[in-house]
């Protein structure tokens, strides 16, 4: 299954994100100071590679109680591998053009109908 392998990945690059961050921390104005738009949304992408790959993992665990296996189960796998990579993806292109902001409607899409297909998966059973 893609979402073991995406998991990881997701939680790597999170990890390695916020080592790259965390090496400007201490200069005050970097990326505009820490309240700034740019800097928040960087963290942001940063903590959803790692919150997203939880997801992914968990997804994994699910799966094998699902009542629909095949087309809903791959389904909410995709979803949900491809919007794990999508958010933080929206997140560091916004921090750089705001104009960009509904590029946000594609990850939430994609991790709201991967949730909403395992749901339904779960109480058909």
């Amino acid at each position: 299954m893609i979402n073991e392998a995406a998991g990881w990945l997701g939680i790597a690059l999170g990890i390695l994100g916020g080592a790259v961050l965390g090496l400007n921390f201490d200069r005050e104005n970097w990326l505009g100071g820490y309240g700034s738009l740019k800097r928040r949304l960087i963290r942001l992408g940063h903590i959803a590679f790692i919150a997203l790959g939880y997801l992914n993992l968990l997804f994994v665990q699910t799966a094998e109680r699902l009542a629909s296996t095949g087309h809903a189960t791959a389904l909410a796998s995709w979803c949900l591998a491809l919007g794990a990579f999508a958010m933080p993806l929206a997140c560091f292109v916004n921090a750089w053009n705001p104009r960009c902001k509904p590029l946000f409607y594609l990850p939430v899409a994609l991790l709201a109908t991967g949730c909403i297909s395992t749901f339904i998966g779960l109480v058909s059973s």
